[in-house]
């Protein structure tokens, strides 16, 4: 059995990876850290988890500890990495990877040269809707992949429009604003689906300085084996949209990044839908996969590596290059 740390017991872990880590085969959650010790604690025993801390260090050296997850925001995300890897232990950092893709390469080579795995969580890359489309991909139910196309756009938040703080937008924290936070599973997703980028270039704008972050983004990128891919993200909106369409040279494939509307195919052979729920915790896939590959019995598809090129190219767009 895995026995999982927690770092940063936060709103994600409550429902999306905290039970997953539990409910995995041969995975055990066993400690959580969160500065607030009233609030580690009460997580802990919500959680029934056997330890609770209020300082990282503690978590990490503990010796019934096997394996870290970095919950924090992504501020944090590379000296928590070289501080577990210096440990010995593997990975399983939030995403996005870190700040920038400077310090991806860091948390790279840190667990490289200390001999462990790291591991991020874009889960959607072992969801069975997305396993679905890759299927059909690689199936050629739309022939050869000529290109994609990523709409997404939303109204901004009461919470943008009255200014609360929010660490999503403030790039100190984040690394950028919304897209980073959520244009970074689309690009992760469409790189898991079509192949690595090679080249990006982008725009990135604050149009109604709402906050400090870009609230919207347009780009593309080329992958290695020559599909385009077009984005296009706004958080300023008057409606809401969450599309991705990618089209062959027989037919093409629709679905969204993030609601749970039907996979649809349309080929010489016609419309068919597949409608695929999530599973109630949505990470439980992708960390099965981990553990799987930390017993030597799997292989995990979101690494360091994969993690670290769609920081690359988020960079790249919103650097305008």
């Amino acid at each position: 059995t895995i026995r999982w740390g927690i770092i940063g017991c936060g709103k994600v872990t409550e429902l999306k990876s905290g039970p997953a880590l539990q409910r995995a085969e041969g995975s055990a959650l066993v400690a959580v850290m969160r500065r607030n010790g009233d609030l580690a604690a009460d997580y802990a025993k919500r959680h029934q988890v056997d330890r609770w801390y209020d300082n990282a260090e503690a978590l990490i050296n503990d010796p019934g500890v096997d394996a870290v997850y970095i919950a924090t925001p992504p501020s944090s995300h590379k000296d928590y990495t070289l501080a577990v890897a210096a440990a010995g232990k593997p990975v399983y950092v939030e995403k996005p990877m870190a700040l920038n893709f400077a310090e991806c390469q860091e948390m790279i080579a840190a667990c490289e040269e200390h001999k462990v795995p790291l591991f991020v969580a874009y889960y959607r890359r072992a969801l069975p809707r997305f396993a679905k489309v890759k299927t059909l991909l690689d199936s050629g139910a739309i022939g050869d992949t000529r290109f994609a196309v990523v709409t997404y756009y939303r109204k901004p938040s009461d919470g943008d429009l009255s200014g609360v703080e929010n660490w999503r937008v403030n790039p100190r924290i984040a690394g950028g604003g919304y897209f980073y936070d959520l244009a970074s599973h689309s690009i992760d997703l469409l790189q898991h689906l079509l192949g690595e980028a090679k080249a990006a270039c982008g725009y990135a704008s604050n149009q109604s300085k709402m906050y400090e972050a870009e609230d919207i983004v347009s780009g593309a990128f080329m992958t290695e084996n020559g599909v385009h891919v077009n984005l296009l993200w706004g958080f300023n909106a008057h409606d809401h949209l969450d599309r991705i369409e990618i089209v062959g040279s027989t037919g093409t494939l629709s679905f969204s990044t993030f609601a749970e509307n039907p996979v649809v195919l349309n080929n010489q052979d016609g419309t068919q839908s597949f409608i695929i729920e999530n599973p109630p915790h949505i990470q439980q896939p992708l960390i099965q996969t981990i553990v799987d590959e930390l017993r030597g019995c799997g292989q995990c598809p979101s690494t360091g590596r994969t993690a670290a090129a769609t920081n690359r190219v988020m960079e790249q767009i919103c650097d305008g290059q």
